[in-house]
């Protein structure tokens, strides 16, 4: 686990935008019926790999 955590606190704006992609995906596969619900778990997943979303919005 401390070599993953390494790698992903090295390329954590890489990390963000993968995760906001995931998400991006799934709220466009689900027609944005569970949005809100999909964008909490994409915050939550970037608060725990380092100081959280790092993209430009």
């Amino acid at each position: 686990m401390g070599k993953a955590k390494a790698l992903v606190d090295k390329h954590e704006k890489q990390v963000d935008q993968g995760l906001d992609q995931a998400g991006d995906q799934a709220d466009q596969r689900t027609g944005g019926k569970y949005d809100k619900q999909i964008d909490k778990g994409v915050d939550a997943a970037q608060r725990r790999t380092g100081e959280g979303d790092t993209s430009p919005r």
